[in-house]
């Protein structure tokens, strides 16, 4: 068994600011990544400190959210200079990977 080298890439947002749906075009559309994942977070907080929760008595919408993917690093590299130019300063954060290949 061989390994590729993939680089994992994770942008960090919330609900109110986030450009979700144009994040998932320009991946899925344009850039053409092996895959992605979103993940709505039920807690979290950012810079500023203040917790965002969700809980049955009251459902926040103003959740974290996470998306996620990987891909060969030369076309992981291309989506994350678009990604950046969506996301605030140090949302995107990325680092090497291996994946079992045959």
């Amino acid at each position: 068994m061989t390994e590729a080298e993939v680089l994992m890439v994770r942008v960090y947002m919330h609900e109110r600011e986030s450009r979700l749906r144009e994040i998932m075009h320009v991946l899925h559309d344009e850039e053409r990544v092996r895959g992605l994942t979103a993940f709505r977070g039920v807690a979290g907080f950012g810079t500023s400190g203040q917790w965002l929760t969700a809980s049955l008595v009251d459902l926040s919408l103003d959740l974290p959210y996470v998306v996620e993917f990987f891909d060969e690093p030369g076309r992981a590299r291309a989506a994350v200079a678009r990604l950046t130019a969506l996301c605030k300063p140090g949302h995107v954060v990325t680092w090497p990977a291996s994946m079992p290949s045959r």
